[in-house]
């Protein structure tokens, strides 16, 4: 089993700037990608972010494009997501997740079902 704990929500202004972090434990040996989701109220749960953990792939939505980046310290089994130029679309609660899955990384940005584990969220609000 992996665990995976998400820090770093809070409230903001528009164009400023937040770093989540999500620190996973257990059997982290077995997590290949790792990835950022979101939601906001009334919607489905949306791909943001992922890394696969040879670190030389990273995908993105096309709407934080140049705005967010993701990065991953495997040697501290956690994953970061840092945040500029928020707006206030950018609202919703955050989630971290993981995969165990060893196939192809193009995967990681296919939606929800390719993740085993998730963290319990973190809110981001962004206020205009």
């Amino acid at each position: 089993q992996v665990q995976l704990v998400e820090s770093g929500g809070g409230l903001v202004q528009a164009g400023g700037s937040l770093r989540l972090s999500c620190a996973a434990s257990g059997r982290t040996s077995s997590i290949n990608g790792m990835g950022w989701f979101r939601q906001a109220p009334g919607k489905e749960r949306e791909f943001v972010a992922a890394i696969t953990r040879s670190l030389r792939f990273t995908y993105y939505l096309d709407s934080v494009k140049g705005r967010f980046t993701i990065s991953r310290d495997n040697a501290k089994n956690t994953v970061f997501l840092q945040m500029n130029s928020l707006k206030p679309e950018d609202t919703a609660v955050y989630y971290c997740a993981a995969s165990i899955d060893t196939g192809s990384t193009t995967t990681l940005a296919t939606g929800p079902q390719a993740y085993n584990y998730w963290g319990q969220g973190t809110q981001v609000t962004v206020s205009s």
